[in-house]
């Protein structure tokens, strides 16, 4: 059984950071692709940044140049840092992991995490 469990949600201000963590267990976490995707209230769901098991990283425009996601294979984590962080940031932020990178893409990832709210207001 594979499990994902996010934390490092919260309330912050709008400018500031924070940074989520994604540990994995249940798998092999060096061979999958990884996503972090995010739902705002009223929204859909969106894929906010991937990195393959090859580190390869991609990013949404919204949040290019502001947020940056890594991976850890030997703590088998991921983390998303979120710099810079706006009111429209707002949501519940999820990991998600398949060995297949196309489903990341396609928003259908194998494996879910439950889900870590982060909230930015003043």
């Amino acid at each position: 059984q594979v499990q994902l469990v996010e934390s490092g949600g919260g309330l912050v201000q709008p400018g500031g950071s924070l940074r989520l963590s994604c540990a994995a267990s249940g798998t092999i976490f060096s061979i999958m692709d990884m996503g972090w995707y995010r739902r705002a209230p009223g929204k859909q769901r969106e894929l906010v940044a991937s990195i393959t098991s090859g580190g390869s990283t991609n990013y949404a425009d919204s949040v290019k140049g502001r947020f940056t996601i890594s991976r850890d294979n030997a703590k088998r984590t991921v983390y998303l840092q979120m710099n810079s962080l706006k009111p429209e940031d707002t949501a519940v932020y999820y990991c998600a992991a398949d060995p297949t990178f196309h489903n990341i893409v396609i928003l259908t990832p194998r494996y879910w995490g439950q889900g870590t709210q982060v909230t930015v207001s003043s």
